[in-house]
């Protein structure tokens, strides 16, 4: 392959070494590009759904060693003094975990070969690297018999890379848009604060797992502190969000935004009212298995839903790079006199 002689990684002549084998591949379409990126999201939350699975079936413990599922064996074994289904369920939720990889690692390869690639090859490397410090936080909830602290570490990682999957899908419709900003300073500050409250939000909710009922195997201790009390928290903390919320969507009313950007904001506050809902529901029968599944889901919805309106107000539509090429260019006439 040929390209400019001066740039990085060129060779004598002109030619470029690096990516060789990369640069034989064809490059990613666009439809492509973005079916990987919601296939990250969906894959993200579908890890963090099954990993609840695992806990409210007290399957936690089913694969006691790490990577493999025994010491001596790579998969269940009934042989061992552990309950198929526990085996099965804990062994299933890690085969969803090498096909998150697969579809990170796929999303990577296919960013690689974008154009323009630069913040799709960012963000898709960024998830990858968060695949893997997750399985390496897994492998230590399991060696460390799921202290409370690790798998609510494992929850809000996971939390993270459904974030951070949803701006790579955002950024494969216009994936070097420049950050510019659809909201006045006031604005970008109140959702900032929404984003950091949620934050606290995912955070309280994990302390009241931590001391509930699903352990995710009988046997594990749990946080030795009033499951009212941090309820009672996690509560208040949602009100403060709604709150947040309906104040910013006075200012998205006043300032005046595109529609997407309204249609991201009552879409956010959807999934947050029909969660809050859940989880009352959810407290009030008890914390019944089933419900704890869907309240995972719903937490993945709201961090999905916020990161779509925290990316739609960053980056401001623009035209494509063709169109914004013609607009400098000056009119036939104009080049003809003088």
């Amino acid at each position: 392959m040929t390209g400019d002689p001066g740039a990085p990684g060129a060779g004598r002549g002109g030619t470029y070494h690096g990516f060789v084998l990369l640069d034989r591949l064809p490059t990613t379409p666009p439809a492509l590009m973005r079916a990987l990126g919601i296939a990250a999201v969906v894959a993200q939350a579908g890890i963090a759904v099954t990993g609840s699975v695992v806990r409210v079936t007290g399957s936690g413990l089913g694969c006691p060693a790490w990577p493999s599922c025994f010491s001596g064996s790579l998969v269940p074994d009934p042989r061992y003094n552990v309950a198929p289904l526990h085996q099965w369920v804990e062994f299933g939720n890690r085969l969803l975990g090498v096909l998150v990889t697969v579809v990170t690692i796929a999303c990577v390869l296919a960013a690689l070969r974008a154009r323009p690639r630069r913040r799709l090859v960012r963000l898709s490397v960024a998830v990858l690297a968060g695949v893997l410090a997750q399985a390496v936080l897994g492998g230590i909830t399991v060696l460390t018999g799921l202290i409370w602290w690790t798998v609510a570490a494992h929850f809000l990682v996971s939390m993270i890379l459904v974030w951070m999957a949803v701006l790579l899908s955002r950024a494969t419709a216009a994936p070097e848009a420049p950050a510019c900003p659809v909201l006045p300073r006031a604005g970008q500050a109140l959702l900032a604060l929404c984003v950091l409250v949620l934050a606290g939000l995912l955070v309280a909710g994990t302390l009241v797992t931590s001391a509930g009922p699903h352990a995710g195997d009988a046997k594990t201790p749990r946080l030795d502190l009033p499951v009212s009390s941090l309820a009672q928290l996690h509560a208040d903390l949602l009100i403060g969000f709604l709150g947040l919320l309906a104040g910013l969507g006075f200012l998205l009313r006043v300032v005046g935004v595109p529609p997407s950007v309204h249609r991201r904001y009552w879409v956010l506050v959807a999934v947050v009212v029909a969660q809050g809902v859940l989880g009352a529901a959810q407290y009030a029968l008890g914390v019944p298995e089933v419900l704890v599944s869907l309240h995972v889901l719903g937490a993945c919805l709201v961090t999905a839903a916020a990161a779509g309106l925290w990316a739609v107000t960053r980056c401001a539509p623009v035209a494509p790079p063709q169109s914004r090429r013609a607009r400098q260019q000056p009119a036939p006439a104009e080049l003809s006199t003088g």
